[in-house]
């Protein structure tokens, strides 16, 4: 017989065994488990950050360059990636981080084993979807090696590594610290690293002013940067959009209602390519990269540990005095004016050959090229080049009509820019020397050198009020009147006696003369005065390397748009010269002060002899060889100004100023000799003042910059110096048509 209660003790017993084997398994796989984890953990395999890392984590951070209003410029970087707080962030931006990424973010602590064992059945069953939480992906950002291994065995190691810096990451942080960590180190694409880059480069906004569509558009691309962006693929992108506004609702943090009149609307995208080619002020930001660098060496200023700062990788705040709506209109004046002056200039060498001659200009033009250069570096001989620049190629031209894809031997591409007239202009406060705006040349992508600062070009009759000045200083007053006949200067070498054309016949006050240019009664006034005398006071103004002959008067020397604003900011700062400056303070990312400056004022005349001068140069626009910008372009408030003109009309000045802005602007091509044909082309009051006009009337339109349209004050003490001629005499009218300025040596 079988003994029931005998098979029932046995199956009683081996089931207890067969539960403490379970057990014993179950608890030898934990065990082990426990020690993978402890030997991932001490970084057996593969190392992990540091507590320090966690308390410091590290990340490129691009330098951002900032106007005057705070808004940026630009950036320098590696990557452009720029760290905002949580409070600068928009909620819209975070609520639909959270609905889209992680739902129960506030409620985990680094891993939520829910979603993740959800995760897992989904893709069980063939429905792919990523399980890992914002603080995973913020420890994969910050301290894996930044891309998904595709290896599944790697993978797994990959995840538990995340795993355990997410841990690390929620017990040193607090959720609003690390959901901005993570906002801060995602990427965008098209060079947009964080949440500021992003809304800088795709809406042209701040971060705390992204509106709802906006931060979905944003969110909804981590999904896949490539697939969902919205400049290569819109559709896509507002497909994605439209989604993350669902999940916003599904997570109770927007409206059925809200939801639906927003997602008919458009991506709206205001876009602004991260490059240094591009955005506002290129040729600025590049010459004051060099500067901050220059400054940064000389004076020793190094980071903590001793080593350099990285203007790429640092996120250093850097402040600048570019008013950025004068910036805005500066290049858009320019780029106005230039399309229209660059036609007449082609029109006016029809039927003539402008390459006649120039042999060693063209070759010099090679020589200076790229395409040069690196055959030089290859090792090519100079018939091989010549060869090259004689075989047509594709090559990609600068117009203002924008780039064209052509095919044409190099060489005529040299010549082609020979005859393409460039430009460029600056402007700023006289007071305190303030640069506002900066514009170094026509297509920073195309042409890199800088004009206002490292060119330098003769400046022509913009000379002239130097030597009045010192007339002035010395007695002279403005009313004083002088026969208009040639003049000769002896005592500094050959004698010398300066041709002039469009000569007023007669006598004629120097405040007139001044007005119209005339070049006998300034060289009367050098005569009187002496070269020394004029050299002095122009280096006192700013403008180096000036040498003490007769022939200054006329402008025979070369200076830079930068010394040229800086000196003339003299006359409109009551005597006071104050060097230009755009730099004001450079902090690190946590806004320690590394460098900071201001331009002290320097007094070179008296405030009369400064307020006389302004009064001559207010003669030259309203009834001189500037007056086209009252009669033609319709500015009629008081501004002073002078017209240059240089010899065969290679280089075309106009220098203006006002109470609080002094602006110069130079027109000319990159070799002088290219130029205009006639003196009625190429003169400044036709080739630089228009550009000027353009961008005063911008800014007198835009009342927020403040922009008197008040005249000079005279000084409180008085003017001795009498400047109104119509008190002694009647002169004759002086004509209202603009009367061509004409300058020969």
């Amino acid at each position: 017989m079988i003994n029931k209660n005998s098979k029932n003790n046995l199956t009683s017993s081996d089931t207890k065994r067969y539960n403490l084997r379970i057990w014993k398994v179950l608890l030898g796989c934990i065990s082990i488990f426990a020690l993978f984890i402890t030997l991932v953990g001490v970084g057996s395999f593969g190392a992990l950050p540091s507590f320090r890392d966690i308390e410091h984590p590290k990340s490129n951070q691009a330098s951002e360059i900032l106007a005057e209003n705070g808004k940026t410029i630009g950036t320098y970087f590696v990557q452009n990636r720029s760290n905002v707080s949580y409070k600068q962030i928009s909620p819209n931006v975070i609520n639909a981080l959270i609905a889209t990424e992680d739902t129960r973010f506030k409620e985990h602590s680094g891993i939520d084993f829910k979603r993740t064992f959800a995760i897992i059945f989904y893709n069980l069953i063939g429905k792919k979807q990523g399980a890992s939480t914002i603080t995973q992906q913020l420890a994969l950002n910050l301290f894996s090696e930044k891309a998904r291994e595709r290896n599944f065995f790697k993978r797994v190691m990959q995840k538990f590594k995340e795993w355990i810096v997410a841990v690390k990451l929620e017990r040193n942080y607090t959720k609003e610290e690390i959901i901005t960590m993570y906002l801060n180190t995602v990427a965008f694409g098209n060079q947009a690293y964080g949440i500021k880059s992003a809304a800088r480069v795709y809406f042209n906004t701040s971060t705390d002013k992204l509106t709802v569509p906006q931060a979905a558009t944003l969110v909804g691309m981590q999904k896949g940067i490539t697939m969902y962006s919205p400049t290569r693929h819109p559709e896509r992108s507002l497909a994605r959009r439209n989604t993350v506004l669902f999940l916003m609702v599904k997570n109770g943090t927007l409206t059925q209602q809200d939801y639906d009149k927003k997602k008919q609307q458009p991506l709206n995208l205001d876009f602004n390519a991260a490059t240094v080619n591009d955005g506002v002020a290129p040729y600025f930001r590049t010459v004051l990269k060099g500067d901050i660098k220059k400054i940064f060496q000389e004076q020793a200023i190094n980071k903590p540990d001793g080593s350099a700062y990285d203007l790429d990788r640092d996120g250093l705040k850097i402040y600048t005095t570019l008013n950025y709506d004068m910036q805005i209109y500066a290049e858009e004046a320019q780029k106005e004016y230039m399309k229209v002056l660059q036609q007449e200039f082609i029109k006016s060498w029809k039927g003539r050959n402008p390459f006649k001659d120039k042999e060693l200009q063209i070759e010099q033009g090679i020589k200076r090229s790229d395409r040069y250069k690196e055959a030089k570096l290859n090792g090519k001989t100079d018939e091989e080049i010549k060869k090259d620049f004689n075989t047509p190629t594709e090559l990609s031209i600068f117009t203002w009509k924008g780039d064209i894809d052509t095919t044409m031997r190099p060489i005529d591409s040299v010549r082609y820019y020979k005859m393409l007239l460039r430009n460029a202009m600056m402007s700023m406060d006289p007071e305190n020397g303030h640069v506002k705006a900066w514009v170094g040349g026509i297509n920073f992508e195309h042409f890199k050198y800088d004009q206002v600062q490292m060119g330098t070009r003769q400046v022509g009759s913009t000379a002239k009020p130097f030597t009045y000045a010192v007339a002035v200083e010395n007695g002279f007053s403005p009313c004083y009147t002088v026969p208009n006949v040639p003049v000769t200067i002896d005592g500094y070498g050959a004698p010398w006696t300066p041709k002039s054309s469009g000569t007023i016949q007669g006598t004629l006050t120097i405040q007139k003369a001044l007005a119209f240019s005339q070049n006998y009664i300034t060289a009367y006034l050098m005569k009187q005065v002496g070269p020394v005398a004029v050299s002095n006071l122009a280096t006192k103004m700013g403008i180096p390397n000036v040498p003490a002959y007769p022939s200054i008067a006329l402008g025979s020397f070369d200076a830079s748009i930068f010394n040229m604003v800086g000196a003339y900011g003299t006359f409109a700062n009551k005597g006071y010269y104050t060097k230009p400056i755009y730099l004001l303070k450079v902090e690190d990312k946590n806004g320690v002060v590394l460098f900071s400056q201001k331009e002290i004022p320097k007094p070179v005349m008296s405030e009369e002899v400064a307020y006389v001068m302004t009064r001559m140069l207010r003669g030259v626009v309203t009834n001189g060889t500037g007056s086209r910008l009252s009669y033609k372009y319709k500015v009629n408030t008081p501004i002073g100004g002078k017209t240059g003109t240089t010899q065969n009309n290679s280089d075309g000045w106009f220098m203006a100023i006002t109470p609080q802005l002094v602006t110069g602007v130079w027109t000319g091509c990159e070799d002088r000799a290219f130029h205009f044909i006639s003196t009625r082309q190429g003169e400044g009051a036709n080739t630089a003042l228009p550009i000027f006009a353009g961008f005063i009337k911008r800014v007198y339109a835009n009342p927020d910059l403040k922009i008197s349209k008040a005249d000079f004050e005279p000084p409180k003490s008085g003017v001795s110096i009498i400047y109104d001629c119509s008190v002694y005499q009647k002169q004759e009218e002086a004509p209202t048509s603009d009367l061509d300025e004409r300058l020969g040596f």
